[in-house]
Parts: C-alpha cells; sequence; structure tokens
C-alpha cells in the first residue's frame, strides 16, 4: 500500500497528479489552518505568453480558520463566469480547448460554497478526466485526531492507521523527513522529483509548471499518461 498526504491546491501542477497517479491512497489535509499566499485557492495559466493568477475568491473571514472552515464569497456565481471567460480568452485556440473547457465548467460551477469541498470535487473530477485510480481520503475522517501530532509524527500516524507500507512525498521534503524514522515503524520512504517536462504552448517561450489546466489544453491524454511517468522515485 503506497500513499501521499498533501495540502488541498486549487487545480494544481502536474506534480501533484503525479504524485496521486503513483499511490494507491491519497490523504488531503482538511483540518488545517488556511495560508494566504499560498497554492490552496490559486495557480498559474497562461496568457499572452505570460503566467497570470486565477485566484477562488474568498469570503472575509479569521486568518487562523481551517481549510474546512472557509467559504468561497458570496458573488462567486459572478465571479466564476469572470474565471471561466478568462480560461476561454486564453486557451480558446489551443488544441484540446473543446475537451478540457467542459470539465473546468463542472469545476467551477460546483455548488458547495465550501472552499475544501470546492477543492476537493475538483481533485476527483481532473483524477476522473485523466484516468488517475488512487482513492482519495480527506484527513479529518480517517478517524483519529491527527490535530494531536505535528511535523513528520503526523505523517506516520496517518500511515500506521492506513497500514501502509510505503509513503511517498515531494522532493521539498527532503530536509523535513527522515528514512530511518519511518523505517523504525516499518514504512518505506521515497521522495518524488518530477522530470522536466515541456510542450508547445502557441508560438510562446515556454513557462514551466503552470496549472494542470495548461497541460490540458496543449496535450493529448496520450501524451499526458507518458507526461505522469516523467519522475524520479529517491
Amino acid at each position: 500500500m503506497k500513499i501521499a498526504v498533501m495540502q488541498p491546491y486549487f487545480i494544481p501542477y502536474i506534480g501533484y497528479f503525479q504524485l496521486m497517479n503513483a499511490v494507491d491512497i491519497f490523504v488531503v489535509y482538511d483540518n488545517i489552518q488556511f495560508t494566504k499566499k499560498g497554492w490552496i485557492n490559486r495557480n498559474r495559466i497562461l496568457i499572452n505568453g505570460k503566467d497570470q493568477f486565477i485566484t477562488l475568491p474568498l469570503k472575509k473571514d479569521s486568518d487562523y480558520l481551517n481549510v474546512n472552515q472557509r467559504f468561497l464569497s458570496e458573488d462567486f456565481s459572478k465571479e466564476k463566469i469572470k474565471i471561466l471567460n478568462k480560461l476561454k480568452g486564453a486557451y480558446i485556440k489551443a488544441p484540446f480547448f473543446n475537451n478540457v473547457f467542459p470539465v473546468m465548467e463542472e469545476i467551477l460551477n460546483y455548488q458547495d460554497n465550501n472552499l475544501f469541498d470546492f477543492i476537493y470535487n475538483s481533485l476527483e473530477i481532473t483524477n476522473s478526466f485523466l484516468g488517475i485510480k488512487c482513492k482519495l481520503l480527506k484527513s479529518s475522517e480517517l478517524g483519529f485526531d491527527i490535530e494531536e501530532f505535528k511535523g513528520q509524527d503526523k505523517v506516520i500516524e496517518i500511515c500506521k492507521h492506513l497500514a501502509a507500507k510505503t509513503y511517498i512525498n515531494p522532493i521539498g521534503g527532503v530536509e523535513l523527513y527522515a528514512k530511518q524514522d519511518f523505517e523504525k515503524q516499518g514504512i518505506a520512504l521515497n521522495f518524488i522529483k518530477s522530470e522536466p517536462i515541456d510542450y508547445t504552448q502557441f508560438k510562446h517561450e515556454f513557462v514551466p509548471w503552470l496549472s494542470i489546466i495548461d497541460v490540458l489544453m496543449f496535450n493529448s491524454k496520450e501524451d499526458i499518461k507518458s507526461h505522469l511517468l516523467k519522475f524520479k522515485l529517491i
């Protein structure tokens, strides 16, 4: 059993989906504090050859609430139209626009305005479109209080609870997690490192690591399946 644990991100870059594609169970943190200026409610797309943000507008609230306690803005029904128009303007001439834009419409037309549920649903829809088979789980529904644990200990407890034999983490966690500590619990620890991925973005100079939206717009499903395997486990 291979698992990964990550924060929820809004239509994240392909590395996030490479990680999901590499595991059997993917745990998404919902009972963690929301952070500003991260990737939870925003990501980057290509507009006229430059990267620009698309952002889910949020209802004003305390900065100390968890992700599953935050909500989309009350005028999101209008704001989502602006996001869709932004996507249409950016990608209407992309080769796979007609296949992908309806997926974006389905994601943005989701009726629940809870931020976490909205993002979680978007991950399920995108995984279905890509054929990624991992099971998604919410951290708050694991059956124990993960907030009693911190850092590496939290991840190890999740692995033990799910009887995981392997835990895979993004390469950025090399300084945070120790393989020997996982091995003491009978868990193998690997880090996933994405290899360079490039493709034609109209006639512009390539801009890497944008939202998966960009990958979907310019690549066939067959090519994307190949891109999902372009990583090394360390």
